[in-house]
């Protein structure tokens, strides 16, 4: 049980505090809530590109790593398509410095020509390695597309198009923080040997006086119902063939959404799931395959993929797949094999609140998620799921009109004399 005091400041900032004294370690998260899905759809890219700005300097701290480097700290970031998280460990004695830094960055950064410049130049960098230069790296951005068609999650974080990252000026730069990097567009979450009192002081002292920014509010295009299967074939050259089904789920905040996960985890979680001893183990269709949710806060995606051995064709693989999937509505599903996924699952999340780093990025989320007692909550509705409600979940979810199929064809070897 995780045990946590909440406070607003007067600027809109929230404050969630857990004192943890069995660690010498403090951890400041702080989560902006923007992510890809708030970008124009003529700017994208520019959530992650902040991620990278936001070390890029400040008029007062030119070089953020050093400081941070200089306390015996790390740092780090991430973004998704709902928001952007940056956390920063130290030890406890460093507090007020971590708070400091954090406060910085959000008051004004250094939005020089060459900081842009430099910035720019590392996310295109991240671009072609990732996206372009690894086999399968361009899966994200070809099945997005494929399963939206009006919603933002269209688009990966890196952006539907690296020239708008590559265009972007410094007054685009600038107008994305002060729209987005504001105290009551932020959550600041501390975890460590701390006292919540101490802590709070602190918070209003460094970040009390910024000034809060217009209410941000989030009015996304709803994506419609999908009518008809889709599909795409793609030759590349990668290493085998691989196949990837994508089913628009549920939202983040939905009944069904334990239910989902718990789906994927039956189908995918470990040599004994389904997925692994019928299409790998027996009956020798791929090489490897996996099933997965995205978990996004508006409706995600429920992902099967999996690399196909020699011979095995598309239609194949996708159909052994398919009957493994219609086997959740189909068939009675026993208790013992829920049982041990939800087991599965506590003792995962159960492990993730003895870390201070864990913790602190969990208590923004949920807060995030409007549901910050989820922290503790969250597996009693695990817990809450029966045979019955899989069984549904998967009638509804895995309707032949609702699958998008990515098929990626491995290129013949070029031959050389």
């Amino acid at each position: 049980m995780i045990a946590y005091q909440k406070y607003v400041l007067a600027n809109g900032l929230t404050l969630i505090v857990q004192e943890q004294p069995s660690t010498p370690l403090v951890t400041v998260n702080t989560l902006y809530k923007v992510g890809a899905r708030d970008e124009d759809p003529s700017r994208t890219g520019f959530a992650h590109l902040f991620e990278h700005l936001m070390f890029g300097g400040t008029p007062v701290v030119p070089d953020y790593d050093a400081v941070v480097s200089r306390v015996g700290g790390e740092s780090n970031a991430s973004t998704c398509n709902d928001f952007t998280n940056y956390y920063l460990t130290v030890p406890n004695r460093y507090l007020e410095t971590a708070l400091w830094l954090e406060s910085d960055r959000m008051r004004q950064l250094d939005f020089s020509k060459r900081s842009l410049e430099v910035q720019q130049s590392v996310v295109t960098e991240e671009y072609h390695y990732r996206y372009v230069n690894q086999p399968y790296g361009d899966k994200w951005m070809l099945l997005r597309p494929l399963c939206y068609k009006r919603h933002p999650y269209r688009w990966c974080t890196i952006g539907s198009d690296i020239r708008h990252v590559q265009d972007a000026t410094i007054d685009d730069v600038k107008h994305f923080f002060g729209r987005y990097y504001r105290p009551n567009n932020a959550i600041l979450s501390v975890v460590g040997d701390v006292k919540a009192e101490q802590v709070l002081r602190l918070v209003e002292k460094w970040f009390g006086d910024i000034p809060a920014g217009e209410p941000v509010e989030h009015h996304l295009p709803q994506e419609p119902e999908q009518t008809e299967a889709r599909q795409l074939t793609v030759s590349r050259p990668v290493p085998s063939n691989a196949l990837t089904l994508g089913y628009v789920m549920c939202d983040r905040l939905s009944p069904d959404f334990c239910a989902t996960d718990l789906i994927s985890d039956i189908l995918s979680s470990g040599r004994s799931s389904r997925l692994y001893n019928e299409l790998v183990k027996r009956q020798g269709l791929f090489t490897e395959v996996d099933a997965y949710i995205t978990g996004d806060a508006d409706k995600g995606l429920f992902v099967v993929d999996g690399k196909l051995c020699p011979d095995v064709s598309f239609d194949q693989a996708r159909q052994a797949i398919e009957l493994q999937l219609s086997n959740l509505s189909d068939q009675p599903l026993e208790a013992s094999e829920l049982e041990k996924v939800v087991n599965r699952y506590e003792s995962t999340f159960a492990y993730s609140q003895y870390k201070s780093l864990d913790c602190a990025m969990a208590l923004c989320y949920y807060e995030r998620l409007g549901h910050l007692e989820w922290i503790n909550d969250e597996p009693f509705h695990y817990r809450q799921a029966t045979p019955d409600d899989i069984r549904r979940v998967a009638g509804s979810l895995f309707r032949p009109t609702k699958q998008c199929a990515l098929h990626y064809e491995a290129q013949e070897p070029i031959q050389t004399i």
